[in-house]
């Protein structure tokens, strides 16, 4: 037949066309994959979501999306060395093996100053009450000497160091070795204990403590409470003789210290997992019920959006520069985010700031957590006790709760409180997650995946 024969492409535009539709069908895969791990983890997180149901929410809210938390310093490397431990400390460190290895990874080296006030610290002294609480079953005793609390409290920081843990975290989370021995407490022996307090009573009130309900109710803290106040006077001194001056700062610090043997003592009776969990439970209540930030001079925020504002391109520049300070600094969860909203609102109105600027400017609950790269990625934290994941291929992963742009709640005049167990403060309904977030590990692989196939074309070319 006497038709002209058809021209072939040459092997080179060929392969790279191909390989354009290639990485168009990468995307698409990448953006199921992502939605896909998002909705793996919804089902893991549920029981955490009835806390911040329980804070009287605007209207109903719709179900989280937990995601991973983008990472400030990149994929970590396996660290697991030989710790060189003193030799003088009795503890049993291989009998809480596993819980050590969860702290180490709580507090990895490089993420210890972020998550020190929500996760690091609070994993770091419920592993130190475990650790005490534990070898009081083979010595009798709640506490440690002056001298060998320093050699153990070096040996755990060597431990924790050698499998990826922080070497600063006695700084990082105020810990010193007087925090293992019995302090101003005057009974640290299980049998003296046990001779004053009601041990049955106390197991009852903290033997299982409701995550949810308990920093409101209080239940388990005011037992503990009553423990530590009848081991402050087991010498027989009167309250009343504590009423003056130097004499009042003497017994609450004797409560502290007690407060602690009780802790120990409520952990000897509990399994490792079950300890961390009571230990964590408790201590969240103290972290969600304080804003753990620094506030800056909020004079020039005063200054420009103060009275009646004038300009408000300017009032929101500096409002949003004021901001930036804030997200330099750690995570936090999504009610310290409430609590340090109303906080830096309530400043602001005394400093003549009428006008709602967080309405104004678009200032966001995550605003006031740190921010990771240069695209706005902020991350709030679960309010209930979680912990940090380590995987050999994402590296240090941890869940973020509220990953959406919900406004922050601008403080009425009326407002004394923005704790979640003060029924008259309504928070934001909390949202249906519609964005997944990549953390930093996936997103500079993805990038040198990228940027390999980028050069094969033009080799190809």
């Amino acid at each position: 037949m006497g038709g002209s024969q058809l021209l072939s492409p040459p092997p080179k535009l060929l392969g790279s066309l191909l390989f354009l539709l290639w990485l168009q069908e990468f995307y698409k895969l990448d953006n199921v994959l992502l939605h896909s791990f998002a909705l793996v983890n919804q089902q893991n997180e549920e029981k955490e979501n009835t806390f911040m149901v329980a804070a009287s929410p605007n209207s109903a809210p719709q179900p989280f999306l937990p995601l991973l938390a983008p990472s400030p310093m990149g994929t970590p490397f396996f660290h697991n060395s030989t710790p060189k431990l003193s030799g003088r400390c009795a503890l049993n460190f291989t009998s809480v093996d596993s819980l050590m290895r969860t702290t180490a990874v709580d507090c990895w080296t490089s993420f210890a100053p972020f998550l020190a006030n929500v996760i690091c610290c609070p994993q770091f002294q419920a592993t130190l009450t475990i650790l005490i609480g534990q070898s009081s079953k083979e010595t009798g005793l709640l506490a440690l000497d002056s001298t060998h609390s320093k050699y153990c409290l070096s040996d755990i920081q060597q431990i924790l160091g050698s499998r990826g843990g922080s070497s600063d975290l006695q700084e990082i989370c105020s810990i010193h070795s007087s925090n293992l021995t019995r302090g101003s407490c005057p009974v640290y022996d299980i049998n003296g204990f046990e001779s004053v307090v009601d041990s049955s009573k106390l197991l009852s009130a903290c033997g299982k403590v409701d995550p949810v309900t308990e920093c409101c109710s209080q239940i388990c803290q005011n037992a503990v409470l009553e423990a530590a106040n009848k081991l402050a006077l087991r010498n027989g001194e009167l309250m009343t003789s504590f009423s003056i001056g130097n004499s009042l700062i003497e017994h609450s610090s004797k409560i502290d210290s007690c407060r602690s043997i009780v802790l120990r003592w409520i952990s000897t009776r509990l399994n490792t997992a079950s300890a961390k969990q009571f230990l964590r439970r408790l201590s969240n209540c103290n972290v969600n019920r304080v804003c753990p930030l620094d506030f800056p001079d909020t004079k020039a925020v005063a200054g420009n959006c103060g009275n009646m504002i004038k300009n408000n391109t300017a009032c929101c520049h500096s409002m949003e520069n004021y901001a930036s300070h804030l997200q330099k600094q750690s995570f936090i969860t999504n009610l310290q985010a409430l609590g340090c909203a109303s906080l830096l609102g309530l400043k602001l109105q005394e400093m003549n700031v009428s006008t709602n600027i967080y309405g104004l400017c678009q200032i966001t609950l995550k605003d006031f957590s740190l921010q990771v790269g240069t695209q706005e990625s902020g991350c709030l934290l679960p309010s209930l006790p979680s912990d940090a994941t380590f995987d050999l291929s994402s590296g240090i992963s941890f869940t973020c709760d509220l990953n959406d742009n919900i406004a922050a709640p601008w403080p009425s005049a009326s407002q004394i409180s923005s704790s979640s167990c003060n029924k008259s403060v309504n928070f934001p309904a909390l949202p249906a997650a519609t964005s997944s977030q990549f953390g930093l590990i996936a997103a500079d692989m993805m990038l040198g995946v990228i940027f390999s196939l980028l050069s094969l074309l033009v080799m190809l070319l």
